[in-house]
């Protein structure tokens, strides 16, 4: 059964700062997205930077999200206006740009997405724009309920907050927690004191310019995401489909070794 779609988009969800939970697809497969929608999420995310999906396997993941009640989104590894135009141009909703480190490269991606007068996009007729039958609608809906969010993954953007946050065409941003705590010399150390500090003074940009804040929990603990969320990120990726696919076949063989009888080995 396919999941209904919420009567309020993403966009003015993000804009209320309500919270929302999505998930990272890293396998490139249509199924994926069918086999998650029944947990839930309300998005999810395409990565196109740390995987091996590409173009050509894009759009079948794009109909699939969207097919099963949920919002594409796509992460992608470069500030590219071509490589951006056409992931919009396939159906995504929204693009979560990695690396973003001031106000020229923010600009730059909402630029990307938008059409003229807004941004810099060309543009095209494809399956966004329904073959070319739908531009009127596509234009309008890009205009109301298009997403960008850049993603926070270096300490010179942390540096540079305030001139990015300022941007009333942003949705919401997303910390990259390992590369933020790579950008300090500390990859994975998350409670470092130097990542708390950059941790808490991005929280408080944010607080500053009433963007919404999102996070890449990355592991499928529960208890790791509600901390995400009680620290007050909104927007909040909860692991990714080759985690949950690993971490659930280890704990239910585990369990499955542990009730076998005693002569038995595997």
């Amino acid at each position: 059964m396919k999941r209904k779609a919420p009567e309020v988009n993403l966009k003015t969800r993000l804009a209320r700062n309500e919270l929302t939970i999505g998930s990272w697809v890293t396998l490139a497969h249509p199924l994926i997205p069918e086999i998650l929608a029944p947990a839930g999420f309300d998005w999810l995310v395409v990565d196109m930077e740390h995987s091996s999906i590409g173009l050509t396997e894009l759009l079948p993941l794009l109909i699939s999200i969207e097919a099963n009640g949920m919002v594409p989104l796509v992460r992608v590894g470069e500030n590219n206006p071509n490589l951006i135009k056409r992931i919009m141009d396939a159906g995504a909703h929204g693009v979560i740009v990695a690396n973003v480190c001031n106000r020229r490269e923010a600009e730059q991606a909402i630029a990307a997405v938008k059409y003229p007068p807004m941004g810099t996009r060309g543009v095209g007729l494809y399956r966004a724009q329904g073959y070319g039958r739908k531009f009127a609608e596509y234009q309008q809906w890009l205009a109301e309920e298009s997403i960008v969010i850049v993603q926070i993954e270096h300490i010179a953007a942390v540096k540079n907050l305030d001139e990015i946050f300022t941007n009333p065409a942003l949705d919401a941003f997303m910390v990259g927690p390992y590369d933020l705590s790579g950008s300090l010399g500390k990859p994975g150390e998350f409670d470092d004191p130097q990542v708390v500090r950059a941790l808490e003074e991005i929280m408080a940009a944010a607080d500053r310019h009433k963007l919404t804040a999102g996070f890449h929990s990355v592991f499928s603990s529960p208890a790791e995401a509600v901390k995400r969320i009680n620290q007050g990120y909104r927007f909040l990726a909860f692991s990714m489909d080759s985690i949950f696919l690993g971490d659930v076949a280890a704990e239910a063989m585990g369990a499955l070794k542990k009730l076998l009888p005693g002569e038995v080995t595997l």
